[in-house]
Parts: structure tokens; sequence; C-alpha cells
């Protein structure tokens, strides 16, 4: 058996890697368009501005250092220049799916900032992967300016869920509409609360006029069919 070459040697010692792979990498240098990461394998990762984030003009210094940990996924083994091309968006973007599904299943509300102004709606984030929120269920009323959602952390609802055709659909609409209704249920309850406190003060006043002119009738006197009908529904409300 033949000796192995010292490139062989050390060929062997770096770990092996395959597309669409999770790893973890140490950074060793960052510029405000670009990460270099050592990932173990014979060749340095590179992660550009556009694979780290759907934030656009991010300044990558400010985001991560030296030394940091990154986990990334990887995209191409040699991106031409010997570099292998990793994107850490991508693993945000998976995990983001996942409770975005997780969401979706269970009806619950998600929130997350506006990342994005687009023609027909708006762009939100949720741990960087992408809800678009159509116009037309961005509000409960007509929105002629969109941009004032701009950088906003909005909550809605997920109507649609299809990762792979990238049709992720959220619904802000659906829950102004419900707040505005519990509002007016509260209001309506409210009033009804209000109109039975006037008819029992009144109720009160009468069994003291009753007991000054010693009337034979009772609590309820002077009190009509729809005055009593309210005190009882006040009562339930109550109780």
């Amino acid at each position: 058996m033949s000796e192995l070459t010292f490139e062989q040697m050390l060929n062997e010692s770096f770990k092996t890697i395959r597309t669409g792979e999770i790893v973890e990498g140490k950074v060793i240098d960052v510029k405000p368009d670009q990460i270099i990461l050592n990932i173990g394998y014979k060749a340095d990762g590179i992660v550009s501005r556009d694979d780290y984030s759907n934030q656009p003009g991010l300044d990558l210094t400010t985001a991560v250092n030296v030394g940091d940990s990154l986990e990334v996924k990887v995209l191409q083994i040699n991106d031409g220049e010997g570099l292998v091309r990793l994107s850490h968006k991508s693993v945000a973007m998976d995990k983001g799916n996942e409770k975005i599904k997780e969401a979706f299943e269970n009806k619950t509300v998600l929130s997350g900032p506006v990342v994005k102004i687009l023609a027909g709606g708006l762009s939100v984030s949720v741990e960087g992967s992408l809800v678009f929120i159509p116009a037309s269920l961005v509000s409960d009323t007509f929105e002629k300016d969109l941009n004032k959602f701009k950088d906003q952390e909005i909550e809605f609802v997920i109507t649609e869920f299809d990762p792979r055709k990238r049709r992720i659909i959220g619904n802000r609409k659906t829950l102004l509409v419900a707040e505005k209704a519990k509002k007016q249920e509260e209001y309506k309850k409210q009033k009804m609360l209000n109109e039975a406190r006037k008819v029992n003060r009144k109720r009160k006043q009468n069994i003291e006029l009753d007991k000054k002119v010693n009337h034979s009738e009772e609590n309820l006197v002077g009190l009509s069919d729809e005055e009593l009908d309210l005190i009882k529904r006040a009562e339930k409300i109550v109780n």
C-alpha cells in the first residue's frame, strides 16, 4: 500500500459536506456585505448579505462578530471561487415555516415586523420566513397608503400555508373585525348595566316612598314590565 501524500492526509482530516446540509461554522471574517465562516471543511464558507437576512441593505458588521457561531445551510459546494456558498436565511426560514405551520393548524395569532411594502400588500417576517398580507386583508377599512406600516409590528392569522409554492398568506383584517365586535358587545352590556342601575335606583326610591305613605304594595311598585325585564337581564350578565 502506497503512503498517503500530505495533501491526501490533510483532505481526509476535513469532514465531508453535501448540498442542503445544516452545518455550524465560526465567523473568521465579516464585511458589510459578506461573512466568511470556518465550517471544518477543506474550503471556507461564505454567506452573502442576501443569504443572511431578508433585510435589504443590512450592514453585516452590525449583525455578527468574528468568533461568533452561525448555523447555516449548504447551498453550493463550490461557488466558482473555491468557497462554499452558505445561507443563514434558509435555516431561519425553515424554523419560521415550522412556527407558521403550527399557527396555521392551531389557528393562533402571529406577530412580526413589516419588512417590505409591496404593490399589492405587505411582506411580514416571522423568524426569517416571509408572510404576504394582501392589501384587502391589511385592515377592515380601505388603506390608501400602506407605507405607514413599514417596520411596524403587526398581528395576523394565517389563512393559507403552502411554502413549496411560496404561498403563505396572512390576514390582519379578521382580527380587527373581531376586536371591534368584541368592543361593541362590551359596550352593549355596559349600557344595559347602566340602565339597570337607573331602574334599581328608581325602585329604591319607590320603596322609600311606600314606607312614607304606608303603601300596601312592595318593592316593584311603579316599575313597567320593560324595566322589570331589564333588571332580570342585567342580573344574568353580572352573575
